[in-house]
C-alpha cells in the first residue's frame, strides 16, 4: 500500500493488492498517509497454502481489479 501510494504521490499510476486479511491494515495506512479512500485489488487469504490454480485464479482477479482501478480515473 504504502509503495503505490507513494506513486501515485509522484504521479505514477499504481494499484496495491492485499489480502482481505489485511484490508483494515491498508485503509488505515491509505489514511495515515493522506489518501483516505484509496481503492485497492483485494484478494482472499491465506495464498500460502494455494495450489499453482488457486494462485493463478487470484492473481487473474487481481489483474482484473488493477486494470479497472487504473482506468477508471
Amino acid at each position: 500500500m504504502h509503495d503505490a501510494i507513494t506513486a501515485e504521490k509522484a504521479g505514477v499510476p499504481a494499484a496495491a493488492v492485499m489480502t482481505d486479511a489485511f484490508v483494515t491494515t491498508a485503509e488505515a495506512l491509505a489514511r495515515a498517509c493522506g489518501m483516505p479512500g484509496y481503492r485497492f485489488a483485494v484478494i482472499a487469504h491465506p495464498i500460502a497454502p494455494d495450489d499453482d490454480d488457486a494462485l493463478r485464479r487470484k492473481a487473474g482477479a487481481a489483474v482484473r481489479r488493477c486494470v479497472e482501478l487504473l482506468t477508471q480515473r
